[in-house]
């Protein structure tokens, strides 16, 4: 695995690629065409004059067969470690909305139980009070009562992932913390019976706004509302979501370009004890890690082993609470598979499974197609498709600006940076416009 490098080695990448190409039998112009790179490009890492992105390194290791030696060689900044989610940065209270004299803003004079009261109210006006029916015995109405709130916010949820599709994630975040906030009320106020239901709707609903906080692109409100769901969680007996909340952090930690602390997290999210939807998704985070450390073989292993836990998962759901992860992909792991070996440096291999699970993409799922679509324009790049990646590109382009995704615009960058090399081919000329508007919105 990829361990934090010393500047001391930034000397020693052109050396060992000179060696390891010559011992391979291959000619600096053979493998720059094998490489998508110019040969004068490579030349001067060889020679010490340049040094290489980590793409490049994971792309050279891959083609001499070298296991990650010579991306070890590479100097890269090491990523703050040990981030918490205990919310000691983050305020509680910054994340109410407040009502004043000018309308809704952050802060401001109405208090938290008269907000949360008043959108309890709301909600269980337009939906419980429509449900008792006259004729109802006070037995009936009162299990009604507790049970309507559980359904209504369960809809609630869904509808919130499908607008989460196509809306600016800053949008979401204040009605996902007023719908947090009024579940745990409710739960505080309601019977035996329906109180672990709606804390654990609550914390899914906290889970989500930390989904959102991230591709928000504030890392340590994702942080805090993961602990927050976590508690919630907790509260109504469910303690597998504090699993769940290490394959979130280790989200934050793989897009930081940690890949050891990301495997180091997830490794303590797959005891047996665990739900197979869990376990699928933290080994599904661990191959992504392998992958970016360069370890090839550690990382189909683990995709291995998330394909048939998500597959045992999906035999056995039948819970009807919402799914932890994606919604919109028809095989997560699969698609994950492409992304690990774009990671691994097989770029070609990537695009073609890239190309097959993008097609399955829910038409609806606009954030969905804009991340997995680019990715795949950046496998077709890396390839060397440079016209067909612009061209994937172009189409998805115009939806970024208007979904704020701090993980998207990351996929953007680096799409940017591989066309880069190719900025006098005309299809990429024609795509700067779009790229600059996705990148300065």
């Amino acid at each position: 695995m990829r361990t934090s490098k010393s500047p001391d080695t930034a000397g020693e990448f052109g050396p060992e690629l000179r060696r390891r190409r010559i011992a391979a039998g291959l000619t600096l112009t053979r493998l720059a065409e094998l490489l998508n790179y110019s040969k004068g490009h490579l030349s001067k890492i060889e020679r010490g004059h340049k040094t290489p992105p980590p793409d490049l390194a994971r792309r050279c290791d891959a083609r001499l067969g070298a296991g990650g030696e010579l991306e070890r060689l590479v100097p890269s900044e090491t990523p703050e470690r040990g981030t918490g989610v205990d919310g000691a940065t983050v305020d509680e209270e910054a994340w109410l909305l407040r009502v004043g004299p000018d309308g809704v803003r952050w802060p401001g004079s109405l208090g938290r139980r008269r907000l949360l009261a008043a959108g309890a109210t709301s909600l269980l006006g337009a939906g419980v009070a429509a449900t008792v029916l006259p004729q109802q015995t006070h037995a009936q109405a009162q299990a009604v009562t507790e049970t309507a709130p559980v359904e209504i916010f369960r809809l609630q949820f869904d509808q919130m992932r499908t607008l989460g599709q196509t809306t600016d994630p800053g949008v979401l975040l204040p009605l996902l913390t007023v719908q947090t906030h009024t579940l745990r009320e409710l739960a505080v106020q309601a019977g035996a019976s329906s109180r672990p239901k709606l804390l654990g709707l609550a914390a899914r609903y906290a889970e989500y706004a930390g989904w959102m906080a991230q591709e928000a692109g504030d890392n340590p409100a994702a942080l805090w509302w993961t602990a927050r769901a976590v508690e919630l969680a907790e509260a109504g007996g469910d303690r597998d979501l504090a699993s769940y909340a290490l394959v979130r952090r280790a989200l934050v930690t793989l897009y930081a370009g940690d890949a050891a602390q990301t495997v180091e997290l997830v490794a303590r999210a797959q005891e047996d004890r665990l739900p197979p939807r869990i376990r699928g998704l933290a080994a599904q985070r661990e191959a992504q890690g392998h992958a970016l450390a360069g370890d090839h073989t550690a990382s189909l292993r683990s995709l291995d082993r998330a394909r048939d836990l998500l597959a045992r998962a999906a035999a056995e759901d039948g819970t009807g609470t919402p799914v932890l992860g994606t919604s919109n992909l028809t095989d997560p792991a699969a698609m994950v598979t492409g992304w690990c070996l774009h990671d691994l440096g097989r770029p070609a291999q990537a695009a073609e499974v890239l190309d097959r699970e993008y097609l399955r993409i829910p038409a609806h799922a606009t954030r969905s197609r804009a991340r997995y679509g680019l990715r795949r324009a950046l496998a077709h790049a890396a390839a060397g498709e440079i016209e067909h990646a612009c061209a994937l590109a172009a189409e998805l382009l115009p939806l970024v600006p208007g979904l704020r995704s701090a993980t998207i615009t990351t996929d953007v960058e680096r799409l940017a940076r591989e066309l880069a090399r190719f900025r006098v081919n005309r299809a990429v000329l024609d795509l700067q416009p779009a790229l600059a508007a996705a990148l300065h919105p």
